[in-house]
């Protein structure tokens, strides 16, 4: 497959346009290098005829029944499901992730999809009993207006569609900034998906832009009445500043620094196979990734034996190669950061279990252990594949160990117990946790998000019905009442 380079424009109001920008976003396969296609920017000028073709079209929106709303859903589903090989292949090469991650992000984004469709059903009103005598109390929920969505590089297709589907869902209209890495992916493909699913025009619309052309513009602008963003806390705390300053809702999903605890009666097989997945999914480069991997002392020595091993049979090269496990992390940029934090936390004490090399944009596994507690490499975010490995001494250790954390997404707890398993979730602070599984999931009906510097609000199922509308009470005097004056 060629890649689509007719999808590399601007989408605004149902057509495909050249940004007029001064400058372009190149779009690189982070594993061979090869130019995929360039985009010129978009400007201030047309984030405002985003949001305002936006708002014109999503009042007519709201207004069509569900069925018809539904029925565009379904159709995406479907194109979404005939057109997976493409779009697999597309992944693969904007991503570098292999195809069976290129694999599970399709299938995930078609299942998001599928509970989208069925969220066109709520919005019914509720009558609710009132103090007073004749009257009557209904509660209506209303889609909110126009969503701004800015994406993240990591499951570009995924995260757009698991936001823009139940906004459109729900009677809103959408403006999605993609993240430069997978402008593709995570913008003008969705815009595709749904222009041929029959989205009415200026529903949906995609800006492939940056900061440095449009400043605050897309934030700032005041159409979006909801800010849905995915990506660092750094910037997440930007966002939000900016957002609540104009009264902007905001849903936030920002960085995590996940726990993998094992515990004494844990299967460690099974545990190591969940912690290796937990790390190493798309080259670690997953909020949800398990920065750090926690064992009870009383099985460090035979839990990281089977893990080192586990990881040093880990093949790193080629994404299109089917025995690939590793391919390259996002970008030049990206590589030398990690390799220098492996180097100065080695440089600092700690020991390499496993050591890999950096090829390019290449970068092998690696597994510390021996970090000093109140290292900062265990508070912060790893975009990697960088293993830590950190032993402690019963539940208490461990509870104290995850929650010493500035993040709150995900973890996950191995043992053999599981309704222990469920009382040490209870006590982590945090959005996600999970009994003997792994850190990294999502679910289409089940509320995903996090908590401290991971974020706030939540998306998926019922959590996305909150996120994007708004509750109106109405009240109706059934016969006269008495006024006191």
């Amino acid at each position: 497959m060629s890649f689509p380079s007719e999808l590399a424009y601007q989408y605004i109001d149902g057509e495909w346009l050249t940004g007029n920008g001064a400058w372009d976003i190149i779009d690189f396969n982070p594993y061979n290098g090869e130019k995929l296609c360039s985009i010129t920017v978009a400007t201030a000028a047309e984030v405002d005829l985003a949001y305002r073709a936006a708002e014109r079209a999503q009042r007519e929106w709201a207004a069509v029944g569900a069925f018809r709303r539904r029925a565009v859903l379904e159709n995406a589903v479907r194109l979404v499901g005939e057109r997976a090989g493409e779009i697999t292949e597309l992944i693969i090469d904007e991503l570098g992730g292999t195809r069976a991650r290129a694999e599970f992000e399709v299938r995930a984004a078609q299942e998001f999809l599928r509970e989208a469709a069925g969220r066109t059903m709520s919005l019914a009103a509720e009558l609710l009993p009132s103090a007073t005598e004749g009257k009557e109390n209904r509660v209506y929920r209303l889609p909110v207006g126009v969503i701004g969505v800015i994406s993240a590089f990591n499951f570009p297709f995924l995260v757009t569609m698991k936001t823009v589907a139940p906004a459109l869902a729900l009677g809103n209209a959408a403006v999605v900034k993609p993240h430069q890495n997978a402008p593709i992916a995570g913008g003008s493909l969705v815009a595709r998906i749904f222009e041929d699913a029959g989205l009415p025009p200026g529903l949906l619309n995609v800006l492939i832009t940056d900061s440095a052309e449009i400043g605050d513009s897309f934030i700032e602008h005041p159409v979006p009445k909801v800010i849905a963003f995915t990506g660092s806390d750094r910037i997440g705390r930007h966002v939000a500043a900016v957002a609540a300053g104009l009264f902007k809702r905001t849903i936030l999903e920002l960085s995590g620094n996940s726990a993998l605890v094992v515990l004494e009666d844990a299967d460690l097989d099974h545990a190591v196979r969940a912690a290796v997945y937990s790390r190493f999914l798309f080259q670690g480069q997953v909020s949800m990734a398990a920065n750090r991997i926690l064992v009870d002392r009383s099985v460090e020595e035979e839990f990281t034996g089977r893990f080192t091993a586990a990881v040093s049979a880990l093949a790193s090269g080629d994404p299109r190669d089917p025995d690939t496990r590793i391919g390259p992390v996002v970008s030049a940029f990206q590589a030398e950061a990690l390799t220098a934090l492996v180097d100065g936390a080695v440089a600092a004490g700690a020991t390499a279990l496993v050591r890999g090399r950096t090829r390019g944009n290449l970068v092998e596994p690696t597994v510390l252990t021996g970090l000093p507690e109140g290292s900062p490499l265990l508070e912060q975010e790893i975009s990697g594949p960088v293993a830590l490995l950190v032993p402690f001494d019963g539940e208490d250790d461990a509870v104290r160990i995850v929650n010493d954390s500035p993040y709150g997404l995900s973890g996950a707890v191995h043992t053999a117990d599981a309704e222990r398993g469920v009382r040490f979730a209870r006590r982590i602070r945090g959005g996600m946790f999970h009994v003997n599984g792994a850190t990294v999931q999502d679910d289409p009906a089940v509320a995903f998000g996090g908590e401290k510097g991971s974020g706030m609000g939540r998306l998926n199922g019922e959590a996305a019905v909150e996120a994007f509308t708004t509750r109106k009470w109405i009240s109706v005097q059934h016969g006269r009442t008495a006024f006191p004056f």
